[in-house]
């Protein structure tokens, strides 16, 4: 039974090697499971390649059928890194330029590329973010 503190996939093992497990999961659209999806062209399944760390005393090989999961928690704050505080960093600066500067065209450019520096800023930090971000297996 699923916890409610946990986010939980089922995918396929597609490698194993003694640092990481590769696992691949399918994750589903919400109308995936709709009668009228392949009418409608909405729906949509997208394979995924996730890196857990390998368990040395686990009993898994390739082609078995195992259950990701990792903490509700790092799923908030990956909403959070990704979506969240760049739309707040837009927004800010969209509002405090457009005060400034009287170009909608410069104050626009500005405040992407001070998104995109934001990301940037991230993509730097990828290795330290990569280590908090943790799956396993279960």
């Amino acid at each position: 039974m699923a916890k409610k503190n946990e986010i939980r996939h089922t995918g396929k093992i597609i490698e194993i090697t003694p640092e990481y497990t590769t696992v691949e999961i399918v994750v589903s659209s919400a109308c995936s499971s709709c009668h009228s999806k392949s009418l409608c062209g909405m729906s949509e399944d997208k394979e995924k390649v996730i890196m857990v760390p390998t368990d040395p005393y686990a009993l898994h090989k390739v082609g078995d059928e195992v259950e990701v999961m990792t903490k509700m928690s790092m799923g908030m704050k990956a909403v959070w890194i990704s979506y969240v505080i760049p739309l707040a960093i837009l927004m800010i600066l969209i509002l405090t330029l457009s005060m400034v500067i009287d170009s909608q065209a410069v104050c626009g450019l500005s405040a992407v590329g001070g998104v995109a520096l934001y990301y940037f800023v991230i993509w730097l930090l990828r290795s330290r973010l990569e280590n908090e971000f943790t799956f396993y297996i279960k």
